[in-house]
């Protein structure tokens, strides 16, 4: 009988153990650290909010630039008279202030059909222009049709310089609005390591007909750091602008029916298709083919192995241009060269 009730008390001893161990490893299941949201437009760490496009002045004029390193992706467009300009896509972090704001150009449409529905934001556009943005898959948010308390001008720069957008304001007319703007959704890029062999460089060089790009490796940063015709390329906060992963991306670029009010024709940049480019990324470069089926899907990129090129978590500058770059290899690298 002793012996009966020594076992029940051991059985209810283990039971009470087990529950208490239950308890304790859900405690500390709670209490763990939870691995922190990650952008599926950069991979880096940020929430997956509304997407913003917003058109930037990429002349020497236009600089410092605001807002420009909280982009989680920047495209480099060429437009009337071989200069540039920056569609540059907000979405972990959309800052209060970005600008200077300039106006869109026909390639943003075929360049923002892959994000779906975006907030675009831009100063304005040529008439014939107007009713393919109102016609396109955009929230269409130019300076024409909204508050110049959103649209502001800033007394401190020169025009057409000048415009500013705040854009916590202008985030906050949407909702006030109910406008339909889609969340960030993956646009197929995958970040991480990378198993492809790339070429050791400390830099590249890119060039437009009026616009000089450097982009110089920083093991001390771990990102690219950017010069534009030949100058340090600093954003208004003073941080050096300059992404994780830099994207060179070898489109056709021709002659569009649009045009600026000086007579420029502009040039459009053909990127759904098939072409070649590099990804910079960690030092390197490697060399890599694209492939977009349609407007309304993204582009993926393919190693010269075959295997899909990740990207390194963080900012991603897209570089749009028809000329091949330059680069400056470290002799240590046995890798094949991808300069011509």
């Amino acid at each position: 009988m002793l012996y009966r009730k020594r076992s029940i008390a051991m059985c209810i001893g283990v039971v009470l153990l087990l529950s208490s161990c239950a308890t304790i490893a859900k405690t500390i299941e709670s209490v763990k650290p939870k691995p922190a949201e990650r952008n599926v437009l950069s991979g880096r760490i940020g929430g997956n909010g509304p997407v913003l496009a917003v058109k930037i002045d990429d002349t020497n004029s236009a600089r410092p630039q605001i807002g420009l390193e909280d982009a989680d992706i920047v495209y480099i467009e060429q437009v009337e008279g071989g200069l540039t300009r920056l569609a540059a896509i907000f979405s972990s972090v959309i800052p209060n202030r970005i600008g200077p704001v300039r106006s869109a150009r026909i390639s943003d449409i075929e360049i923002l059909s892959q994000f779906g529905r975006v907030a675009f934001a831009y100063s304005g556009a040529q008439r014939k222009l107007l009713p393919v943005i109102a016609a396109a898959n955009v929230q269409n948010l130019g300076a024409q049709t909204q508050s110049p308390i959103i649209f502001t001008r800033d007394p401190a720069r020169n025009s057409p310089y000048n415009m500013v957008l705040r854009a916590d304001l202008l985030m906050q007319r949407i909702i006030e609005k109910g406008y339909l703007v889609d969340s960030a959704t993956s646009v197929g890029w995958k970040f991480g390591d990378i198993a492809s062999q790339g070429v050791r460089i400390s830099r590249a060089v890119l060039h437009w007909p009026s616009t000089t790009y450097e982009v110089i490796w920083s093991p001390t940063d771990n990102r690219w750091h950017l010069t534009h015709n030949n100058e340090a390329n600093l954003a208004e906060s003073g941080k050096t602008l300059g992404p994780t992963t830099f994207v060179i991306q070898l489109v056709s670029i021709t002659a569009s029916q649009y045009g600026d009010k000086f007579g420029g024709i502009t040039p459009f940049s053909n990127t759904v298709g098939t072409g070649s480019g590099y990804i910079l990324r960690d030092g390197k470069s490697f060399t890599a083919t694209w492939a977009r089926a349609s407007a309304g899907v993204s582009t993926i990129w393919t190693g010269l192995d075959g295997n899909e090129i990740t990207f390194a978590p963080g900012q991603v500058w897209v570089a749009l241009t028809d000329t091949e770059p330059d680069f400056t290899l470290i002799a240590s690298s046995a890798s094949p060269s991808p300069t011509k």
